[in-house]
């Protein structure tokens, strides 16, 4: 006679979706789509991003009472459709810590100022606690701070028999915080939920931190993440599971929504515990922090199949790249109304992977491609937009401005006269084709991507009302010398490359006067870069970029040029952000601003 134990498993499934901000109805169908696709799965529990209802970053809507009441309603709602599994849902409480009985009631009045980005832990249509974000982050991106009070609760929740604790996004990223606090008080798996934007490496670094958490705390630990683009930000999917011993066991897509389930072996968990004890004892204030709630769902079917998790391989950089860039054009474009974009074509790399961007993005019938030749433009620029044009197959018309050109010059010949042409008569060709883009624009109703470049964007090398002009500037934060990469690595796609050969070789050029380089007015975005890295996204003095191996004088006239183009940046259209330090909401210098970090 044989003894079988069944061994216990808890099955759980993470939703990394693409919410909208500010649209609580639409989110909400998404909500509720997602929780019949995990009740199909035969879930037990099913989380959600953090403020998954609202979308992220809400912002200022957060000043706004009745949005704080229908976000509520909303919450309302998913309660309603929540029905034979629990969930975990990322939306705003008016308070630290709701009343289960209360879960039905009507929302809070108009008026109550205290806000606590929240996860409410629904099952089987009863709300059963809220969890109020500990940490709140304020730097980079991040302005929770302003709108949020920290939460200083600890609810554990029992469903079929594992306990289970919920934090939310940086609660995780603290050794001593509420990821060890709840499972020093018993809790066996860590749902924590988040909105981590993008940036370039940070997957890895976050699931290193993730398999730490998970092995010295001894818990499974499931990290969701929001995916999708809101306006600057990018945010990356990558949601994953990590057993007690911080091995990956499932991964989610990148930068695509998916359902991820797992069984997970409680009983694993388990054996650990009892081997390895409690390492450290809870502090009477966070003892009384804890609180211990349980949750009933219906009987589940004898017959459900062991889940199967997704394994989905990890992407190299560039690749991770692209991918952002290319959702961040889709959701921008397509969450704002618009139904196609306008690009400046110039002959360039710049212009020529914008455009190979959005047509990824969007689709080629939903790209035009505007060629605006001056006097200074070379026989090559005339052949290779022909030729991108032609690969990605969307729509190119020619306007040259020559006697527009012409005209304000001779407009402007009396006021300048006794005056050398010098960058005024150049930037007047910037200017020129902006009017034009945004006359595109208004006739059609098309969103102008700008095709700037983070190098030029740092020192300035960009025309105001010029070819800053526009509505979305998408390799904002992509330096030149990765824009070259990107570009490489796009031809590699396909049957045949898409952006001219000639585009990659030939040297940069703004072509707005006789035979003029990108590298009469730049040092070598080979050294160029490399300092604008040390100065604008590691804060390094001149001296240290100095010791670096870098010339005094080239590094010196650089942050000068960073410094002073300022003014420029405040009023450039957002863009992408792709690196940990990106020019807008990562990097807030005054214009008005007399220190020089010599």
């Amino acid at each position: 006679m044989s003894l079988v134990v069944a061994m216990r498993t808890f099955r759980i499934a993470m939703v990394q979706m693409n919410p909208t901000v500010g649209d609580l109805d639409g989110n909400v169908r998404r909500i509720t789509g997602w929780l019949r696709e995990a009740r199909k799965a035969k879930a037990d529990l099913v989380a959600f991003p953090e403020l998954a209802i609202t979308g992220y970053p809400p912002e200022d809507l957060l000043l706004k009472p009745r949005f704080i009441e229908d976000n509520r309603r909303a919450l309302q709602e998913i309660v309603r459709q929540c029905r034979g599994l629990a969930a975990v849902v990322g939306y705003v409480s008016q308070s630290d810590g709701l009343d289960p009985k209360s879960a039905r009631s009507s929302v809070v009045p108009a008026g109550a100022h205290e806000l606590y980005n929240a996860a409410a832990v629904i099952a089987d249509q009863a709300l059963i606690t809220t969890y109020c974000k500990w940490y709140l982050p304020n730097y980079g991106v991040f302005d929770e701070s302003r709108y949020f009070y920290p939460g200083r609760r600890l609810p554990l929740i029992r469903l079929r028999g594992t306990v289970v604790g919920v934090n939310i996004c940086e609660d995780v990223w603290l050794p001593e915080g509420p990821t060890r606090f709840q499972a020093a008080a018993g809790a066996e798996v860590i749902v924590n939920i988040n909105a981590s934007p993008f940036h370039l490496g940070k997957s890895r670094i976050r699931e290193q931190m993730l398999a730490t958490r998970a092995r010295e705390n001894g818990v499974v630990l499931t990290y969701t993440n929001i995916v999708g683009g809101q306006d600057e930000l990018v945010f990356d999917g990558n949601s994953v599971i990590l057993d007690h011993r911080g091995e990956v066991i499932a991964r989610g897509k990148a930068f695509e929504e998916d359902l991820i389930v797992a069984d997970l072996n409680m009983e694993a968990v388990a054996r650990e515990r009892r081997t390895q004890g409690r390492k450290k004892a809870l502090s009477k204030q966070v003892a009384a922090a804890v609180e211990m709630c349980s949750a009933a769902l219906p009987t589940l079917s004898k017959t459900r199949v062991r889940a199967v998790p997704d394994m989905v391989a990890t992407l190299d950089p560039l690749e991770e790249v692209y991918l952002a860039l290319t959702l961040g054009v889709r959701d921008y474009v397509r969450k704002n109304g618009f139904a196609r974009a306008v690009i400046g074509l110039s002959g360039g790399v710049d212009s020529a992977l914008t455009a190979v961007l959005a047509v990824d993005a969007l689709g080629a019938e939903n790209v035009w491609g505007l060629f605006m030749p001056s006097p200074y433009t070379s026989q090559d620029s005339y052949e290779d937009v022909a030729e991108l044009g032609a690969r990605l197959g969307i729509s190119v018309r020619t306007l040259p401005i020559t006697k527009l050109f012409d005209t304000y010059r001779d407009a402007l010949a009396k006021t300048f006269e006794g005056r050398a042409p010098d960058t005024t008569e150049e930037n007047l060709q910037a200017r020129i084709r902006g009017n034009l883009l945004m006359a595109f624009s208004n006739k059609f109703g098309h969103l102008v991507l700008t095709t700037g470049n983070k190098s030029e964007m740092s020192v300035g090398y960009a025309t105001l009302y010029g070819d800053m002009a526009g509505g979305f500037a998408v390799i904002k934060d992509v330096p030149k010398t990765m824009v070259y990469d990107l570009a490489r690595r796009r031809n590699l796609r396909g049957s045949a490359p898409v952006i001219p050969k000639r585009t990659l070789s030939r040297p940069p050029t703004a072509e707005l006067r006789p035979d003029q380089k990108d590298e009469d007015s730049l040092p070598p975005y080979e050294v160029l870069d490399p300092i604008l890295q040390a100065y604008v996204e590691e804060d390094r003095s001149l001296e240290e970029i100095v010791e670096a191996g870098y010339d005094r004088a080239t590094v010196a006239r650089v942050m000068a040029m960073v410094d002073g183009s300022e003014y420029k940046r405040r009023q450039a259209p957002i863009g992408i952000k792709i690196t940990h330090r990106a020019l807008g909401k990562d990097r807030r210098m005054p214009i008005t601003n007399g220190y020089r970090n010599r």
